[in-house]
């Protein structure tokens, strides 16, 4: 088949760029294309297909201040237009699936979620003083554009990537998606075979969704060790108003997260995630995770005080409600009280699941199934005024 691949932008390798590295390595051949394309910031197998950038990405300084131009996204997208392929299949969490294209051809869209700007975590982004007021033309302008393109005639079929997005997508876009977690390496994270140290373990990305806050609140009053991996925006002000127990190491490479992992009593997660590799990358390395129960966490975390949803399963960490400081510390007490009711054995067992063979062929049979409804279907017409390419 002649595939054509879509992505949001290539600005650097995170959780949507691993996804799209396993579909490079299902496609080789795949011609791909991206509103941004920094070659090498992502991954040698992603810069081996041939990419096609919009005209955003010719703007100076673009990979550091992308965020600042989500206006101009519905238009960027719109200077491509695919046709001549077999197959398109989109990682989309902004606007890659709203990539025009000759109807007749397939075009499955893994949806990491509905675009959070504009819907479930607009209050993060937008604040709630003058600057959201200022924003609201701009966002009904998104939500309108986000809706129009996720009808059947331009997205065939959507994968999400766990139940909270799978419920996300039916509530703004009016439609069913099977979920197909993502794919995460856990061969390349291992357990320790010796006793866990006394730390707690924080993964942060540093911007507002992420809530560090509240972790960094929580170990305030538990007087525990907390360690803090990981660089955002707001990292510099939340470290200057640390207490003396929470440690900051910054950005770490893949073997020493790896290693932090392996050594921490638990994974500390206070945000609301879409489906959450972290969460699965520490259960891989056997360690139990405190997350806040809602979003991508009810799909990768088995909680022991939950007994109704591991009834079945051998618990994998806790769950906390609300999103605030004091339930965190008090999932932390709850889990020191209950730790032996964890597994290390039954924990990397649990996260053996989410792995990349298991992604590539959940994923791949949900494609055929798409392909082999297009040929089923009456062939649509389409425009042919208008290039493949920009």
């Amino acid at each position: 088949m002649r595939v054509a691949l879509v992505h949001d932008w290539l600005t650097g390798l995170r959780g949507g760029e691993r996804v799209l590295e396993e579909l490079a390595r299902m496609y080789p051949e795949a011609e791909l294309y991206t509103l941004i394309n920094v070659p090498g910031s992502t991954s040698a197998t992603i810069d081996e297909l041939q990419t096609f950038a919009s005209p955003l990405s010719r703007v100076p300084g673009i990979a550091r201040n992308y965020r600042g131009f989500l206006p101009l996204y519905p238009w960027a997208i719109s200077r491509f237009y695919l046709e001549g392929y077999d197959l398109i299949v989109s990682v989309s969490h902004a606007v890659a699936k709203a990539i025009p294209h000759d109807t007749a051809i397939p075009h499955v869209s893994y949806c990491l979620t509905p675009m959070r700007y504009i819907w479930d975590q607009s209050h993060h982004y937008w604040g709630t003083g003058l600057y959201q007021k200022l924003s609201i033309p701009l966002v009904a302008y998104l939500k309108r554009f986000d809706q129009q393109t996720s009808r059947p005639e331009q997205v065939s079929q959507f994968v999400s990537i766990s139940s909270a997005i799978s419920d996300r997508i039916a509530t703004h876009y009016g439609r069913t998606s099977e979920v197909v977690w993502p794919p995460v390496d856990v061969e390349r994270i291992r357990p320790n075979a010796l006793p866990p140290d006394d730390f707690y373990l924080l993964v942060g990305g540093f911007v507002p969704y992420k809530c560090e806050s509240i972790a960094i609140e929580a170990f305030r009053s538990l007087k525990r060790r907390l360690v803090v991996v990981g660089e955002g925006p707001m990292r510099n002000r939340l470290e200057t108003a640390a207490p003396p127990n929470v440690e900051f190491l910054g950005r770490v490479d893949d073997a020493e997260l790896a290693d932090l992992y392996a050594r921490c009593r638990a994974l500390i997660y206070p945000q609301e995630e879409d489906f959450g590799i972290v969460a699965v990358e520490a259960q891989a390395a056997g360690r139990p995770v405190i997350a806040f129960g809602r979003g991508g966490a009810r799909d990768t975390v088995v909680p022991v005080n939950a007994p109704g949803i591991s009834a079945n399963r051998e618990p994998t960490g806790i769950w906390f409600t609300p999103q605030t400081s004091k339930a965190l510390a008090e999932a932390v007490v709850y889990f020191e009280e209950n730790e032996s009711a964890l597994s290390s054995e039954a924990i990397r067992k649990w996260a053996k699941r989410f792995g990349r063979d298991r992604f590539r062929r959940e994923l791949g049979d949900r494609i055929r199934n798409a392909v082999d409804g297009s040929r089923q279907a009456p062939p649509a017409r389409s425009p042919n005024d208008r290039s493949r390419r920009d």
